[in-house]
Parts: structure tokens; C-alpha cells; sequence
């Protein structure tokens, strides 16, 4: 049997920029002997992933092109259609902390976009090396096809960059088709989560950047940011938004329970027509209360607003870490009463709606 390690290193000795796209021999071999049962036979969409974790050097135990081959490899086997893979600018300038992620400095001018044109360069790179599909159009979008593999759109997990909305234009012939107002880093747009607001919600130049979107068709992701400007976004926008990985709060005292939303928190996504990613981060306890946290929040929302966020290869202690879960995941919701029809409503068919109004 071939290990993970082992299918890598063939993989890319023999042919890295096919090893994706309509399984050759050895990933067929690898792929049967994995232990999953069957591939997805519905539309999935994941709303923010980093595959491999790109941005950086890859995952511990693997260069970048092997981590970004595992994951993709596994959504591929998995029957994964789409995600957003989502680049990170506002690494350059926060640090690890044992409370989390916070800020240790400010960009320097015109840093956050070189970082981000870096990014995307580095991105369009593994993407074309190892035979991954660039998405930028809804109609890129379908059930999981062998031949074509995962659909890959591109996305930016915090508007660090942005102080004309000029550079939108630019973004959207780059590929982009979804913006993360805000991350750790506060920054010109809006405020977020986890620092002291300063702009009370979102800010001149975060409402411009919001109309823009609307107008060019890039998807609002209002993760990580506050309440006042998810408030203040759900009041700008005409189209539907995401907040595309959080959870409904619990304790406060469980790990990363700033990253958590209130029913009225979540209430102003669904109120645009949007989807909630459920987060499978260490917030919940396991698995299984990761189910029931899904459970709570179409509960608030109901099953049409919420969608999969999983973060994957950069979640905080996940309790859902490979795409091989996902059988596992959409069988643990039937078997808490859903329907087979509102199980594909979240983990494909509510995204794909958005993705429709918004493109």
C-alpha cells in the first residue's frame, strides 16, 4: 500500500503538473486504498480554506507543492466541487500570542499589496504546476468532475491593501472572487473582532470597497469582522454576503470564543441572503459538538443560510482536519434529522446561491 508520503514523492517525480487533473495511475492506486468509502455524489463547496497553507512553506512534514498535492488531493478524492483558496497578506505584520493572533506592527506604505501581488503570483504558480483548475465563473462550478478536479477560487482573507478601489478592478482580472474585509490586523476598511475598533464599524473606504464588489461581482466575506460593521456592510451591500468560517458563542471561556458570532451577529448575514461557514475550529470540543454547533446555528438562521467554513490546513486545533471527513460530516447530520436535500443545501447548495446572486 502507498503511504502519503510515498504517492508525494512519485507524484512528483513522475509528473507534477498532471497529478491532479483526471487521477493518473498512481494517485488511482493511492485514492482506492485511502480510508474513505465513497466519493460525494452532490455539489460541495468549501468557503475558505488555505490548501496546504500556500502562503507560507507548507505544512510541518511538507514543502509547499507536497501540501498543497495532499490536500487537493484529498478533496479531489472526497468529491469536493469548489472552495475559495484563500491568500493571507497580514502575516507580514502579526504574530502568535497565547492569547492568539495579534498585530505587532503596521504595514509599511504600499507593503500589503506587494505582499499580495507576491501571493497570487506564488499561487497561480502551484496551481499551474500541479494541474489545479482556476474557477472565476459561476458556470465553473458543478458537481465534482474527474477529469476537471476541484474548482479552485481565489480569495483574500483580509482588504489590508486596499485604499483605492481602482486596485478592485485589478483583483477582479486577477481572478478574485472573494475579499475578506478584515483579519487580525486592523486595518483602513473596518473594524474587527478581536482589536479595539476604530472606524465605529466600517469606514468610508470600507463602504466604497463594498458598493464596488457588489458592482464588479466579488463575494463580501465579513469574517472576523465586528459587529458594527457586519451592521454596517448587511446596510451598504445589494448582495448577498458570507462570513465564511465562524460558530454561534458558547462559554466564554472556550479556546478562540472571540471568533464566535451571536444569534444577532449571525442574524445580519442571513438578513442579505448569505451563508455562515460552520467553523470545525478547537471551539468545539470534538466532532460531535462540532454537529450540534452546526445544529444550533440553523436553528437561529435556519438551513438555508448555513454553509461549510473548515479553514482547512490553518484552523486552530480542528475537529474536522481532511476532506475525507466530509461522508462522515453529512452522515452525522442525517442522522440528527435532516433531510438529504438540507444536508446539500449546506454543504454546497446554499454557497452555490450566493455565488450566483454575487456573480
Amino acid at each position: 500500500m502507498l503511504n502519503r508520503k510515498e504517492f508525494i514523492q512519485q507524484v512528483m517525480a513522475v509528473s507534477a503538473g498532471t497529478a491532479l487533473m483526471g487521477f493518473s495511475s498512481i494517485d488511482r492506486k493511492w485514492i482506492m486504498e485511502m480510508p474513505h468509502s465513497k466519493r460525494l455524489d452532490f455539489l460541495t463547496f468549501d468557503l475558505h480554506a488555505h490548501p496546504g497553507r500556500f502562503y507560507r512553506k507548507g505544512l510541518e512534514g511538507y514543502t509547499g507543492d507536497e501540501a498543497l498535492i495532499k490536500t487537493v488531493g484529498e478533496m479531489n478524492t472526497a468529491g469536493l466541487s469548489g472552495v475559495f483558496f484563500s491568500m493571507v497578506v497580514d502575516t507580514l505584520v502579526t504574530k502568535r500570542t497565547s492569547k492568539g493572533i495579534a498585530p505587532k506592527r503596521k504595514f509599511k506604505k504600499g507593503e500589503a499589496w506587494a505582499e499580495y501581488k507576491r501571493q497570487l503570483a506564488q499561487l497561480r504558480e502551484l496551481c499551474e504546476k500541479n494541474g489545479i483548475r482556476q474557477a472565476t465563473r459561476l458556470s465553473d462550478l458543478t458537481q465534482y468532475n474527474e477529469d476537471s478536479g476541484v474548482a479552485a477560487y481565489f480569495a483574500c482573507e483580509g482588504g489590508d491593501f486596499l485604499e483605492s478601489t481602482d486596485q478592485l478592478d485589478e483583483m477582479y482580472a486577477d481572478g478574485v472572487r472573494s475579499i475578506q474585509l478584515v483579519h487580525y490586523a486592523p486595518n483602513p476598511l473596518g473594524d474587527l473582532q478581536t482589536s479595539k475598533g476604530q472606524h465605529d464599524g466600517l469606514s468610508d473606504t470600507g463602504k466604497a470597497m463594498v458598493r464596488k464588489m457588489n458592482d464588479l461581482g466579488i463575494v463580501i466575506d465579513v469574517a472576523h469582522a465586528s459587529y458594527k460593521t457586519v451592521q454596517d456592510v448587511a446596510d451598504t451591500t445589494e448582495s448577498p454576503i458570507i462570513l465564511s468560517h465562524s460558530i454561534l458563542k458558547l462559554d466564554e471561556d472556550r479556546p478562540i470564543s472571540a471568533r464566535a458570532i451571536t444569534p444577532a451577529h449571525a442574524n445580519l448575514v442571513a438578513s442579505t441572503g448569505g451563508v455562515i461557514g460552520a467553523w470545525p475550529s478547537g471551539f468545539n470540543t470534538n466532532f460531535e459538538d462540532y454537529v450540534d454547533n452546526i445544529l444550533r446555528l440553523i436553528d437561529v438562521v435556519g438551513v438555508e443560510r448555513v454553509g461549510l467554513g473548515t479553514d482547512m490546513d490553518s484552523n486552530y486545533k480542528p475537529v474536522l482536519d481532511s476532506y475525507l471527513q466530509l461522508e462522515k460530516l453529512c452522515d452525522a447530520l442525517k442522522a440528527k434529522g435532516l433531510s438529504d436535500q438540507e444536508v446539500h443545501a449546506i454543504a454546497g447548495g446554499n454557497a452555490e446561491r450566493v455565488l450566483q446572486r454575487v456573480f
